[in-house]
């Protein structure tokens, strides 16, 4: 369907281009008179091919809804040109036109997929337990109270409570967080997640669409249906353009007596160069972002940005790079400093398929290039817990303080202190012992993206105030938005969370930029006026629910994108005034007539020319040095 659909529009794009074309070759026979044996003027191929079409779209507006747009007005001066018999005239409008709205469609997005992603997340299947058996049944048939089996890779069917087993659930797709959490018997699950490494039983306790990830369909749904589309400016102005239009128009036949002038005013009075001002700069100000490393999905997308006064930026991914780095190594054990420490874990976590074990052995791997790690020997992986093998001659334990407890290696009370002090900015710990002694630990913590303070900065210089809205824990989300000079956070966010919180911000008149690049942000990608995902990083939902994806994750171009966005809505205003200013002064001359149709014709197109340049500065537009805006 997706395909027969994106077929039709090109088919359609395709038409546009081809009646443009030609009624651009028509007009150019017609003006240069290289058809003199035609029995009819040549300029009547861009009447039927370019102006018929606006003319059928008015009366249909008219009769169905009486909407009166612009292509109302356009319609009035085409039908009159063509009546007293000024074909050129009206061939030349319609052109301009038809020019006009090929720009705007342009700029449109074409139908996003993300709800139809998103519903392919729901798990098709799970393992029910009854009599001692496992049934495979159709997830919508688990019912509340019954016991599930998940297996180590499985998607959780159904949000429940484990009853027994250990394992680690990747949360990403509701929390964002990088890391799989550790659960055990009581902890809750949420349909959707994946189970990492353990298997675990559990109660089913909200099914079908209570589940989670059956909310977060709906969320996206409904921020998709409550965000409103920009009218365009000309369709807006259009009513009291057409009766401003009329009435001189009316005015002048009754006083003067001479119909061309009427039928002038109406042709200077067509809005070509009021429907160019807003597409044009669009399209120009689209260029400027590609180059930037942005696509612009929404061709209102840069036109909501320039109204914002809030970014609210994701934490894991988008501010900092989503992967775990180990950020100090601490040793309690009188014999063994901190890089033997270092060294013993490394060789445990390398067979670890966890991504703190990854991150363990890498960073070892980076301080010590070319180096062996000892052979590990008798591996063994505890869910929920942590690894354990034969490293040097003894059996060394990395993980929890449960699993160093259960071998008589509880930590003491100055390990816990000292790992506290990371806990609380946002680290992860991993405990290092052997049976019966505790012998350190090691810290471990995303990694910011490089520049993103100097980004920070810039985006609140630009106009906008940062905002962390994050579904990590607080001392993560604490430690962040401290480091980056953000004053106004939110953790432990899940995806209606942070619905509700943008939907506050903008009922109380403060427009909301969301940047974010997981599944757990689209609702909120969907809802603010504007939203940015990361294209590299981010997940496929994430950036079919954005208006703009960021390709190359270089979030430093945002606070150019910002300010972009505020000269385009400068260059549109300048524009738009220019093109009435010049409509009126025609009119005055239309009514004196100094202008006949043709005339007016080509002195009003010469508008739309000049208001094409103007945008066409876009381009090649940069920030000056020194200047704090757009």
């Amino acid at each position: 369907m997706e395909k027969l659909e994106a077929l039709l529009e090109w088919g359609g794009l395709r038409k546009d281009v081809v009646c443009l074309v030609l009624g651009g070759a028509s007009l150019l026979v017609s003006i240069f008179g290289l058809a003199p044996g035609l029995p009819f003027d040549p300029a009547w191929a861009a009447i039927v091919l370019c102006g018929v079409p606006i003319v059928l779209e008015a009366v249909i507006g008219l009769v169905t809804a009486f909407d009166i747009k612009a292509d109302v007005l356009v319609s009035m001066a085409l039908i009159a040109s063509v009546i007293i018999g000024e074909d050129f005239a009206a061939g030349e409008v319609a052109f301009i036109m038809q020019l006009g709205a090929l720009l705007e469609d342009l700029t449109v997005a074409k139908a996003r997929a993300g709800i139809e992603k998103l519903v392919q997340l729901t798990p098709q299947t799970a393992r029910v337990l009854r009599g001692g058996a496992e049934t495979l049944v159709p997830a919508q048939e688990v019912r509340v109270g019954d016991i599930l089996r998940v297996l180590p890779g499985e998607s959780i069917p159904v949000d429940g409570v484990i009853v027994s087993g250990m394992t680690s659930v990747d949360q990403a797709v509701m929390t964002g967080e990088s890391l799989p959490v550790d659960k055990g018997p009581g902890d809750e699950v949420s349909s959707g997640t994946v189970n990492q490494f353990g298997s675990f039983d559990m109660r089913a306790a909200k099914v079908g669409e209570d589940s989670s990830i059956q909310r977060m369909v709906r969320l996206v749904q409904s921020a998709d249906a409550g965000k409103a589309k920009i009218v365009g400016l000309a369709d807006r102005w259009a009513t009291w353009v057409v009766v401003v239009a009329l009435l001189s128009a009316g005015i002048t036949w009754a006083v003067t007596g001479l119909i061309i002038r009427a039928v002038t005013i109406l042709v200077v009075f067509c809005p070509c160069a009021l429907v160019l001002a807003t597409p044009t700069a669009i399209m120009a100000a689209i260029g400027n972002a590609t180059k930037h490393g942005f696509l612009v999905r929404e061709g209102d997308a840069l036109e909501r940005l320039a109204k914002v006064s809030r970014v609210c930026f994701d934490k894991t991914g988008t501010l900092t790079l989503g992967r775990p780095e180990v950020a100090a190594v601490r040793s309690f054990s009188a014999g063994l400093d901190e890089a033997g420490l270092y060294r013993l874990a490394a060789a445990v976590e390398a067979r670890s398929e966890h991504p703190l074990g990854k991150a363990v052995a890498a960073g070892w791997r980076a301080v010590n290039p070319g180096a062996e790690l000892p052979g590990a020997e008798e591996f063994r992986m505890l869910p929920g817990r942590g690894v354990s093998a034969l490293a040097e001659g003894r059996r060394v334990l990395a993980g929890n303080p449960e699993l160093l407890g259960a071998e008589g290696a509880a930590p003491g009370p100055d390990m816990l202190e000292a790992a506290a002090g990371f806990l609380e900015r946002g680290c992860t710990v991993i405990y290092i012992g052997a049976p019966g002694e505790a012998m350190g630990f090691i810290a471990l913590s995303d990694t910011l993206r490089p520049g993103v303070a100097g980004t920070i900065r810039d985006v609140r210089e630009a106009g906008a105030e940062p905002v962390l809205l994050t579904g990590d824990h607080k001392n993560a989300a604490r430690t962040i938005a401290d480091t980056l000079g953000i004053t106004e956070y939110r953790a432990e966010c899940l995806p209606e969370d942070k619905l509700a919180w943008i939907d506050a911000s903008q009922k109380a008149g403060r427009q909301v930029c969301m940047i974010g690049d997981g599944i757990n942000d689209a609702p909120a990608l969907k809802l603010a006026c504007t939203g940015i995902a990361m294209g590299g990083v981010g997940s496929d939902i994430a950036i079919d629910a954005a208006d703009i994806a960021l390709v190359n994750d270089e979030i430093g171009e945002l606070p150019h994108l910002l300010r972009l966005s505020r000269r385009m809505m400068r260059t549109i205003k300048l524009n738009l005034s220019f093109s009435m200013g010049l409509n009126f002064v025609a009119i005055v001359l239309a009514m004196t007539g100094v202008l006949d149709p043709v005339v007016g014709a080509l002195v009003h197109n010469a508008g739309s020319v000049l208001v094409i340049i103007n945008s066409a500065f876009l381009l090649g537009w940069k920030r000056r040095a020194g200047a704090n805006r757009a």
